[in-house]
């Protein structure tokens, strides 16, 4: 192993981080070759920087006019410019200042500094890499992104350990959970992903059951289990119901317990309406851990970056920091959040005026972009390509049981027509 990497794992040595890290995770290290000796560059070379790969003219980054008259408000610095490995300073600081106003029981002080990554597809693929060895296990419920399976099975050689995500009463499957965890844990070491609001039933715990999962994770790491937690916040804020919690569970698992590391992945994409900007952040909080030691996590995963795609879009970085800045920029996100709002509480109404159906079962849901059925009979993949090529409208069947709906796609004018051919769909099957 890199004495490097043997000097970042020896800093973490008293936490949690190092029994959870993978084999991949403990190996890696920054190197101080281009990367950094251009850092120190830009601070010292006065004279000339003669270090960075990228054409300058008179002290200036090349941008091509062309490209120039589609990014006029920005300069070639914030345009074309090759960002830091772990993102824009400004805007990792604008990000988790803002991650703390809208979950207030985090301690600035107490958590990491957010790391950018290429989207959050990308920010679960790192941290499976640093933190699952091939042949373990991850947890998750049954109801999840289907890409999770390509992340997880094939790219890690790991195991999905799934479980029913609902219980009997329709509400969040605790105890499937920390069953599942305590089942499948090595060495009690676990993995756990969660995702609220759930793609694909746009389900969000509410404020007792969050509470409730807080404490059962908490009472699992004081049995001795050494829990990774990822929250898988993609679409966080997207909260329809007074009930329902509207903080990202990182809130809640943060400062938990000396056994749980809670890392938080979010971004850009669906949160601030960017999908193609592909920006998301990672960041890590566990009890007891110093800035020293997440500094360690914060190395590593920047290694991570840096040794698959190098550094994530710069332009992207500026447009959203300058957006986020803007003062017409919350009260714009606003309007788009409540439109959304207002087609979900269409599609309950509608789904009330339904409930005496016998073939559409729909499943709790309260937030997000999405509501999936469970067809009681027939076949889900039948129901979605008769929707297709009959009506010529797109849904779909999950597992050949589900039809997820993603009312974020389809105006509130066309909402009746769109559910009154599902129903009509599904009862001629």
């Amino acid at each position: 192993m890199n004495n490097l990497a043997i000097e970042l794992n020896n800093q973490i040595k008293d936490s949690i981080a190092i029994e959870l890290l993978s084999d991949y995770g403990k190996r890696l290290y920054f190197p101080k070759g281009i990367a950094s000796q251009s850092a120190e560059a830009k601070q010292k070379a006065k004279t000339y920087n003669a270090t960075i790969g990228m054409a300058i003219s008179h002290g200036q980054a090349i941008e091509l006019p062309s490209l120039k008259k589609l990014m006029p408000q920005l300069s070639p610095a914030e345009a074309v410019t090759y960002a830091p490995t772990g993102g824009d300073p400004a805007l990792v600081k604008l990000w988790k200042d803002d991650m703390i106003v809208k979950n207030p029981d985090l301690d600035p002080e107490k958590i990491s500094s957010p790391i950018v990554v290429p989207g959050l597809t990308n920010g679960i693929c790192q941290i499976l890499e640093l933190f699952v060895n091939a042949g373990e296990s991850v947890v998750v419920p049954d109801m999840f992104w289907g890409n999770y399976r390509l992340m997880i099975e094939e790219r890690q050689k790991a195991s999905i350990a799934a479980f029913p995500f609902f219980s009997e009463d329709e509400g969040l499957n605790i105890d499937g959970f920390i069953n599942t965890i305590k089942k499948n844990a090595v060495n009690k070491k676990a993995v756990v992903i969660v995702n609220f609001p759930n793609n694909p039933t746009g389900y969000s715990p509410s404020k007792k059951e969050a509470v409730e999962f807080k404490n059962a994770l908490i009472s699992t790491a004081e049995e001795g289990y050494k829990l990774l937690v990822v929250t898988d916040d993609a679409y966080f804020g997207l909260f329809f119901e007074d009930d329902t919690y509207k903080h990202s569970l990182f809130n809640e698992l943060a400062d938990a317990h000396e056994n749980i590391l809670a890392v938080k992945i979010d971004g850009a994409t669906k949160e601030h309406f960017v999908w193609g900007f592909r920006i998301g952040f990672v960041t890590f909080g566990s009890k007891n851990m110093t800035q020293a030691q997440y500094k360690v996590l914060e190395t590593k995963l920047s290694a991570s970056i840096r040794c698959t795609i190098s550094n994530c879009s710069r332009p992207a970085q500026s447009m959203l920091l300058k957006a986020m800045t803007d003062p017409n920029y919350k009260a714009e996100k606003a309007a788009f959040e409540e439109e959304l709002k207002a087609r979900y509480q269409k599609i309950k109404t509608i789904i009330e005026a339904h409930k005496e159906d016998t073939i559409l079962r729909p499943l709790s849901f309260n937030s997000g972009y999405f509501m999936t059925y469970v067809l009681e009979k027939g076949s889900a993949e039948a129901l979605r390509i008769k929707l297709l090529e009959e009506d010529g409208i797109g849904t779909i069947s999950i597992q050949d049981k589900y039809l997820r709906v993603a009312f974020s796609a389809v105006d509130i004018e066309n909402i009746d027509d769109l559910y009154s051919k599902i129903y009509q769909a599904a009862a001629a099957l």
